[in-house]
């Protein structure tokens, strides 16, 4: 792990305009530059970078971020990975902390796991390249299929021997762990060769690194298996790696669009045809990891489909998933008898193209049509049509995308626009109500732990817990944060938002001028008794890390927030920064000033004092509708009179408190 003080250093000393800059022609406009967005295709300028803020924002796709956010969206590298690359940029040298030895043994583990991946491919090309069998079996058949020499050897393609332990036997002579080959699927329990007679593909992950491998059999055999894969492993996760995403991934950002495709011979044909934006699930169906993976460089997919109707009605059915990542999805189905390999070796790049632009189809449409043409006059059959579509269109999240699908279908299903939108709004509010109900168990599961003393329980109002992220380094305690939504908040979370807005935006601003402290030292000294209080994860876990730099003495920047690890602290910083109201300098200039109110810098330390009050009212209100139950309760269980009296003292300490908060705040009680 990267110590704090390398992190720190690469984070001063990174410019986001330079670092930007190494991929972008950037402009200067007033302050800030502007430039042609690289994660989405444009022609009319509308990247701004704000040198004064550290952040840049694509007005076009919403992309925005920091120096290390740009190169770990740009670069597909993990936080850590995206700091060693601006280290080497300004050439400042990485310190990492010491590791425990169990740290230690899962890297070289992982290190191990790779290398061996590594000799595995070197080997297979070899085997390829350099035998007589290899090269009259394997080379002819890649040779047949189109490919040259120089795709061959970019994609690792190879050939595994017949004879059952020629790769076993000349791994373990080169030094590698038996055990190792026998857990990446290489070497069977028998030590004899798990690949044998088969043409190799080999599988890499975003950064590139051989993670597993594929063979497809040559010969005609209906006992075996078309193609065998290596099994998951601590570097192979099959949900989360898509066949040729390291070589597209570029191509994907320049095109907007990442085209879908089942087979890896199909990747490697379209790529040397010049079509570089696609990726493979591999013959496994579509997963939201996957799915996460293209939303990285795109939010728009084009997937392509070989054979009948019949085929594609049975694929699309799990196609749902995409649309509920906000993903813009439109088919394509190719000619009967070809596939994206056949189709375009036989037809050409710009023929191949034109075809896709032409026929592709939004999914929905796509969708509607085909169960619509199966359903025919069937009035039941055409509501089940109706039933599947109002699904998958109930599971987008943009409500004004849901409208415009409302409308378009309304018509080809001779419904009525507003019954139509009424049955997807109920299925909408049925999917709303099964999670609020999962998340009310989870925090009552939680409860029911706390209440037994379990050391382990998350406070009320966590979600369940996870697996440490270790590029994450979260706070010893505290909850993972990273896929937290940041949903318009409601009730106790529009106070707690204020507070985590305050301190992200505000903590280094003078609170009291007479001894010099910050708006960071008046929140977090009033918080100290409420801060065990916080409902949302997100915001406690800001209100957490403030209060770890204030014990430091150190100053709450919002940089600090702004490059935080945790990519959810970072999202919710550039929220809060990008919604800020400034006072323009053109205002000034013109001698145009305001009169009536602070400059919105100057609003912070009574906006502080407000949302302590408020935030102090909303716990105090919760506290008091307990303690009320507690009464009942008690009166239920005809408990003593010395037990109710002092649930009342309680009960009247927490009024006269509200009361009083609520004056503060010019809140009106109802009685």
């Amino acid at each position: 792990m990267i110590k704090d003080s390398s992190v720190q250093e690469i984070l001063d000393t990174a410019k986001v305009e330079e670092v930007v800059g190494d991929f972008v022609t950037l402009k200067r406009r007033g302050v800030n530059m502007i430039g042609l967005c690289p994660f989405h295709g444009e022609k009319t300028p509308s990247f701004t970078v704000s040198p004064a803020k550290g952040i840049y924002k694509c007005f076009g796709c919403g992309k925005a971020g920091n120096s290390t956010k740009f190169i770990m969206e740009h670069e597909g590298l993990s936080f850590p990975e995206a700091l060693k690359w601006i280290a080497r940029k300004y050439g400042i040298k990485v310190e990492e902390t010491e590791v425990t030895e169990e740290d230690l043994r899962e890297r070289q583990l992982l290190d191990s796991l790779y290398l061996i991946n590594d000799y595995a491919r070197e080997f297979f090309q070899k085997q390829l390249f350099e035998t007589e069998m290899g090269k009259s079996v394997g080379l002819a058949y890649f040779k047949r299929r189109g490919f040259r020499e120089e795709t061959i050897r970019k994609f690792g393609l190879g050939f595994s021997p017949r004879p059952g332990d020629v790769f076993t036997a000349q791994a373990v002579s080169a030094g590698y762990n038996i055990e190792l080959l026998r857990q990446l699927g290489l070497t069977s329990k028998y030590d004899k060769d798990f690949f044998r007679n088969r043409v190799m593909f080999t599988i890499q992950n975003v950064t590139g690194k051989n993670v597993a491998f594929a063979g497809r059999i040559l010969e005609n055999n209906p006992k075996a298996p078309k193609y065998v894969n290596s099994p998951e492993t601590p570097v192979y996760v099959k949900n989360k790696v898509l066949y040729g995403l390291n070589f597209a991934k570029v191509a994907i950002r320049k095109a907007d669009e990442c085209l879908l495709v089942e087979g890896y011979t199909d990747v490697i044909s379209l790529h040397q045809a010049g079509v570089e934006n696609v990726v493979a699930s591999s013959g496994t169906s579509l997963t939201t990891g996957q799915i996460r993976l293209v939303k990285r460089y795109s939010q728009n997919m084009k997937i392509l489909y070989d054979g009948d109707a019949a085929g594609v009605k049975a694929a699309l059915r799990g196609l749902d998933m995409v649309l509920a990542e906000d993903m813009n999805v439109r088919v394509v189905l190719l000619p009967e008898g070809e596939d994206p390999d056949s189709f375009v070796q036989s037809s050409g790049t710009a023929k191949f193209k034109q075809y896709l632009a032409d026929e592709s189809k939004d999914f929905i449409h796509f969708k509607s049509d085909l169960l619509l043409q199966e359903a025919g006059d069937d009035p039941v059959a055409r509501t089940e049509v109706v039933g599947s579509i109002v699904t998958s269109i109930a599971k987008i999240p943009d409500p004004v995308k849901r409208q415009l699908y409302v409308k378009s279908l309304a018509t080809k299903f001779g419904i009525d626009e507003r019954t139509l939108l009424a049955q997807i709004n109920r299925t909408v509010r049925r999917e709303l109500k099964r999670i609020r109900e999962d998340k009310a168990r989870d925090q009552r599961q939680a409860e029911r732990r706390a209440a037994r003393g379990d050391d382990n329980a998350p406070f009320p109002g966590s979600p369940p817990p996870e697996a440490a992220d270790p590029d994450d380094a979260p706070i010893i305690g505290a909850p993972r944060t990273d896929e937290v939504p940041l949903a318009r908040a409601t009730g106790d979370e529009f106070q707690e938002k204020d507070i985590a807005r305050l301190l992200i935006k505000g903590g280094h601003l003078i609170y009291d001028t007479e001894d010099n402290s910050t708006v960071a030292d008046y929140l977090l000294a009033e918080l100290q008794v409420l801060m065990s209080t916080f409902d949302h994860p997100l915001y406690s876990k800001v209100v957490q890390e403030a209060n770890r730099l204030f014990e430091k003495h150190r100053q709450l920047l919002p940089k600090y927030f702004v490059d935080h690890a945790d990519e959810a602290i970072r999202t919710l910083a550039l929220q809060f920064i990008d919604e800020e109201d400034e006072y323009s300098p053109g205002w000034a200039e013109k001698g145009i000033y305001l009169n009536t109110q602070s400059a919105p810098e100057e609003n912070f330390p009574n906006d502080s004092k407000s949302a302590i009050n408020r935030f102090a009212l909303r716990k105090v209100e919760r506290q008091l509708i307990a303690n009320t139950e507690k009464l009942r309760q008690l009166q239920a269980q005809q408990a003593s009179v010395k037990q109710i009296n002092r649930q009342m003292k309680v009960h009247l300490k927490l009024t006269a408190l509200k009361t009083a908060l609520a004056k503060k705040t010019n809140t009106v009680i109802l009685r």
